[in-house]
């Protein structure tokens, strides 16, 4: 496709570490080139690779020696900046009950579509980058998407896995037909039930400041918020090509709540959230 991009992104994480791995295929002008951006508490790199390294097969994705699917990671990069090396396995994943994007699905020409492939997982396995030994044994695990042309222009991302569940949530300026609106996707899995927060339910954003955002949809009520940021470079698709730096926080301290007809579902905070705050206040 001229102009686009794929990747997903799959995070993995226990009580003390984060690891989250994003392999990308991009084309633009019609050529293609692959990307595995690696991103940790402390740290953020991206490999490169040809395009020919690519592969898709209808479970798995393939950049080089490295492998992405539903059976888990298995990562060997060795670059001047990067030497990662290790396998992780996934248990049973908890896709959601219908695509994320619902009837969006349909509309052609999105500049970017989102999927999430897994709200929750279990993982077990080890990765060595650089030397130091990350170890998941009874870690967690999410699994989501994005393809389209570009990442949009302001946006909010937060993922976050916690005891009883597991949420994501996406806010972002959605350009179509020549106007710009806001665009909600969430989903809120708690003590076995999933929750839908989205634009075509409708849901609407009452306030995004102080790295806060607040969303209301009938009687469900979302509030999150970046308490301390942990940021680190991710490079990002404009037009298919990945010149954008954006920051993300793997693993960094926020605040959730969600309430429902005035009562409070949950409320916490943690530090092992993660959160991009690409929007302009």
């Amino acid at each position: 496709m001229y102009n686009s991009f794929f990747c997903w992104y799959l995070k993995c994480q226990s009580d003390t570490q984060t690891l989250a791995v994003i392999p990308a295929v991009h084309n633009k002008r019609n050529k293609r080139t692959c990307s595995i951006q690696v991103i940790t508490d402390d740290d953020a790199w991206t490999a490169a690779f040809p395009a020919d390294s690519f592969r898709r097969t209808r479970r798995n994705i393939f950049i080089g020696e490295n492998r992405f699917g539903e059976k888990g990671i298995r990562l060997s990069i060795c670059t001047p900046q990067l030497t990662i090396r290790g396998k992780l396995d996934f248990g049973p994943l908890s896709p959601l009950k219908y695509d994320i994007m619902g009837p969006f699905v349909f509309v052609p020409f999105m500049e970017c579509r989102h999927s999430v492939r897994s709200m929750r997982h279990s993982v077990r396995g080890n990765v060595r980058i650089n030397g130091q030994k990350y170890s998941f044994q009874n870690a967690w695990g999410y699994w989501e998407g994005d393809r389209g042309r570009s990442f949009p222009k302001e946006y909010i991302w937060t993922q976050c896995c916690f005891p009883g569940g597991s949420l994501m949530l996406s806010v972002a300026d959605i350009p179509m037909a020549g106007i710009h609106f806001t665009g909600i996707i969430g989903a809120i899995l708690w003590q076995g039930k999933e929750y839908r927060i989205a634009t075509y339910l409708g849901a609407r954003v009452v306030r995004i400041q102080n790295k806060m955002v607040k969303i209301i949809q009938g009687n469900l009520e979302l509030d999150a918020r970046l308490l301390e940021a942990s940021e680190r470079p991710l490079k990002a698709p404009v037009m298919g090509d990945m010149v954008r730096t954006i920051h993300e926080s793997a693993s960094c301290r926020a605040f959730y709540r969600l309430r429902k007809e005035g009562h409070t579902l949950f409320a916490f905070e943690t530090d092992r959230a993660s959160f991009e705050f690409e929007y302009f206040q």
